[in-house]
C-alpha cells in the first residue's frame, strides 16, 4: 500500500516499494482499512464525566478504527440546532487520536435546522421514535417525521432512526401495573424483567413506520442498533422493492444473549435490549443474506453510578453498552467461528459504514485516493479484557473477562501512526473533522 501525503497512491506488488520510501511489513498480519464506526456517543460537551473526544478516540485508535461519527444526543447541547453544532466542533477541537464527523438530530420544532447544519458539514440525521433518556433530545412522532424526512430526501442526508415505537412498550408496562396491583411484580434484577419490558413488537412497529415513510418520501433511511430478528422480514422485504433503507447491528446483539446476562449485571442493559440465544443466530443469518449490512458499536457509556450496580436494578439503571474500543475484536471472534472471513468483516466494519456517512471515497477501503487509515490486524491471537486494557473514559463494559480474538497492532489515520501498542499514541492528537 503506498501511500504519499496522506492518501493512498497505489496498492502494487509487495516488493514495488519506491526508493527512499519508509518501509512498514506487517509480516504475515492483516493488513486492513482502519475500522469506520458511525455510532459512538461521545456525550463532550456537557457530559464528559461520561465520556469525552480525548478518551473515545484513544480508545477508538487502539480498536483498529480511524474514523468515527459522533451521534447528536447526550452532549449538552445537543447537535440539534447549528449553535449546538458549532459548539459541538469546538469542544473536538485539539483532542482526537482520529477523524471524527457529526450526525445532526432531528426533534420537534427543528426542521428549520436542517439544511443550515447540512450545509455546514453534518453527515446525516438521528431521531428517535421514542423516549431518548434525556430531555434536551425529544423523539418524534409519525407527524413531525414525514416532513422531516421529505426535507432530508431534498438534502440527500441520510436519516438514522432508533426504531422503538412507545406502543407496545406503554402495553407492557400497563401489564406490569396490573401485576404489581396482585402481588405479583416483576424483580427489577431479573434480567428477565428487562426484556420483557422491550418487546419485539416495538422494534417491528418502528421499523415498518420507517420503511413506510421512506416509501413516501425517497428519503435515504437506516435503522441503527437493530435488535429483533422478527423485523428482518420487513427488512428483506424492503430491499427487493429497492427502498434506500438499510440496518445495522451491534457487536453486543452478536455476542451476548438474554439467557447468559446475569441478572443484576445492569452493564448489560441496552435499549433495545440483547434478545435471545435464536435471535442472535437470526441477525448473523441477516448478517450473511445481506439483509442487515453493516456492524457499529454503538459505544454508549456513562458515569458507573448510573448504572446502579450496588442495586442491579435494570429499571433504573442508565442504558447503554460501553464497546468503541472492542468492537473488531468481538465482531471477528463470533464471525470467525460462524465460518465468516476477512473480508466479511471489512465489509461490515469499514465499507457500509463509509457508504452510509457519505466518506467511500476517502474511508473504509484500500484504493489510490483514498486516506491512508489503515489498520494492522493479527486475526490469530487471542486476548483478555482486562480493566488495564480499556481506555475508555470508564473501565465498566460487559465485556470485562471476555476471551477475545484478532489484536490491533497498528492503526494508522491518514498515514500517521495513531496507535501502536508498542510505541502506545502519538505525541499529539491529529485526527481531522470528515464533513459533508
Amino acid at each position: 500500500v503506498h501511500v504519499e501525503g496522506g492518501s493512498i497512491v497505489a496498492v502494487a506488488a509487495h516488493d514495488a516499494a519506491a526508493p527512499g520510501a519508509e518501509v512498514v511489513d506487517a509480516g504475515d498480519a492483516v493488513v486492513m482499512p482502519a475500522v469506520v464506526d458511525t455510532h459512538v456517543h461521545v456525550n463532550e460537551p456537557g457530559r464528559t464525566d461520561w465520556e469525552g473526544f480525548l478518551t473515545a478516540t484513544r480508545a477508538a485508535a487502539a480498536g483498529g478504527a480511524g474514523t468515527i461519527v459522533d451521534m447528536p444526543l447526550n452532549s449538552v447541547p445537543p447537535t440539534t440546532s447549528l449553535h449546538g453544532f458549532e459548539e459541538k466542533r469546538a469542544a473536538a477541537r485539539g483532542k482526537c487520536h482520529v477523524d471524527v464527523g457529526f450526525w445532526g438530530g432531528v426533534v420537534p420544532g427543528n426542521l428549520g435546522d436542517l439544511q443550515p447544519m447540512t450545509e455546514a458539514g453534518v453527515l446525516g440525521f438521528k431521531c428517535f421514535l421514542i423516549e431518548s433518556g434525556v430531555d434536551e433530545f425529544r423523539h418524534v412522532g409519525e407527524r413531525e417525521l414525514r416532513p422531516a424526512m421529505a426535507e432530508l430526501a431534498k438534502l440527500r442526508a441520510p436519516l438514522l432512526v432508533h426504531a422503538e415505537v412507545p406502543g407496545p412498550i406503554e402495553a407492557a408496562q400497563a401489564e406490569e401495573r396490573v401485576r404489581a396491583a396482585q402481588g405479583r411484580a416483576s424483580d427489577p434484577r431479573r434480567y428477565a424483567s428487562y426484556l420483557a419490558s422491550r418487546p419485539r413488537a416495538a422494534e417491528n412497529d418502528a421499523v415498518a413506520l420507517a420503511a413506510r415513510l421512506c416509501r413516501e418520501t425517497g428519503a435515504r433511511t437506516h435503522i441503527v442498533h437493530h435488535s429483533s430478528s422478527d423485523a428482518v422480514a420487513l427488512l428483506r422485504a424492503a430491499r427487493g422493492e429497492g427502498l434506500p433503507l438499510s440496518a445495522e447491528t451491534c457487536p453486543h446483539y452478536l455476542r451476548f444473549a438474554a439467557e447468559e446476562v446475569p441478572d443484576g449485571a445492569t452493564q448489560f442493559k441496552c435499549a433495545p435490549p440483547i434478545r435471545e440465544r435464536d435471535n442472535r443466530e437470526a441477525l448473523w443469518n441477516a448478517l450473511r443474506e445481506g439483509v442487515i449490512g453493516m456492524i457499529a458499536s454503538d459505544h454508549s457509556p456513562c458515569a458507573p453510578a448510573l448504572k446502579g450496580l450496588e442495586a442491579g436494578a435494570f429499571d433504573a439503571a442508565w442504558g447503554g453498552v460501553a464497546g468503541l474500543q472492542l468492537a473488531l475484536p468481538v465482531t471477528w471472534t463470533e464471525a470467525s467461528r460462524r465460518g465468516f472471513g476477512l473480508l466479511d468483516l471489512v465489509r461490515w466494519l469499514c465499507e457500509e459504514p463509509a457508504r452510509l456517512a457519505g466518506l467511500s471515497r476517502r474511508k473504509g477501503g484500500l484504493h489510490a485516493g483514498a486516506d491512508a487509515d489503515l489498520c494492522i490486524f493479527e486475526p490469530e491471537e487471542q486476548f483478555t479484557v482486562t480493566p488495564e486494557l480499556i481506555l475508555h473514559r470508564h473501565k465498566l463494559t460487559p465485556y470485562l473477562g471476555a476471551s477475545l480474538r484478532g489484536a490491533v497492532r497498528t492503526t494508522f489515520v491518514r498515514g500517521l501512526r495513531a496507535y501502536d501498542r508498542d510505541r502506545g499514541f502519538a505525541d499529539a492528537p491529529r485526527g481531522q473533522e470528515v464533513a459533508r
